[in-house]
């Protein structure tokens, strides 16, 4: 499901496949300096939560338009889970902590578009799926290089792919379909992210190989260097984002 029809047109349409999830338990003080305005904290099983998020951005089309060298790539992100009370409900989404890409130029885009925290890093990905996307034992890893040093978020399929439970963590994490971006001056910036409902494989081995002080911060280090709550790998979808709109 996506919510209620949007108002705004497309900004950029893509698909978003083999998103490998980690979910750690966090400190909700962590995050409140974060939660851009007129959004707050949003919880599962009364915890809070971010997600470290590694997947392929393919045949990426930006106002329609497919962009030279830049339709096919790598995102890792790291994000956190709000909600907004709005005409047509609650309205839940994500706040965007930091985002990394390959390329200078779709990282400029997203900032100057949303305020979102994007970077360009060197990036590169290991992806050992059979074709029906079903194997016993597939790994799907993300790495990307920063001051140095290659690091390195990864996991394990485990079983097969299966539909998403209601009122599971899984679809808590995969079904928050808006976006939220602080802007300067102490505005927002709401848009909405439009999917299918995902299958997911539940996963072993999960593993974040990262510096968190230098890539995340020394807040997030606590939370990210224990092991995660819960480890997921999605299949993805078509997606469309819609042109943002101020709050």
């Amino acid at each position: 499901m996506t919510g209620p029809e949007a108002q705004t047109g497309k900004f950029l349409a893509a698909e978003w496949r083999r998103l490998v999830m980690l979910n750690y338990e966090v400190d909700p003080a962590v995050l409140r300096p974060l939660v851009p305005r007129g959004v707050e904290l949003d919880t599962w099983g009364g915890r809070h939560f971010v997600s470290v998020v590694g997947f392929q951005f393919l045949d990426t089309r930006l106002l329609g338009v497919p962009v030279p060298f830049h339709r096919d790539f790598d995102e890792i992100n790291l994000r956190f889970y709000v909600r907004r009370r709005a005409y047509d409900g609650w309205r839940r989404g994500v706040v965007f902590v930091k985002e990394i890409v390959p390329r200078w130029a779709l990282a400029t885009v997203a900032r100057v578009a949303y305020g979102e925290k994007y970077v360009a890093r060197p990036m590169r990905h290991r992806i050992d799926l059979a074709a029906d996307g079903d194997p016993p034992d597939g790994v799907v890893e993300y790495s990307w290089r920063d001051a140095g040093s290659w690091h390195h978020l990864r996991a394990t399929t485990e079983g097969s792919a299966q539909p998403l439970v209601e009122g599971s963590q899984e679809e808590f994490i995969t079904e928050h379909y808006w976006g939220y971006a602080a802007q300067r001056g102490g505005g927002s910036v709401e848009y909405r992210v439009e999917h299918p409902s995902w299958q997911v494989w539940q996963a072993r081995d999960p593993a974040l190989e990262c510096d968190v002080e230098q890539v995340y911060g020394r807040p997030f280090v606590e939370s990210l260097a224990a092991e995660p709550f819960s480890a997921f790998i999605a299949d993805g979808s078509a997606v469309v984002v819609r042109r943002g709109t101020t709050m």
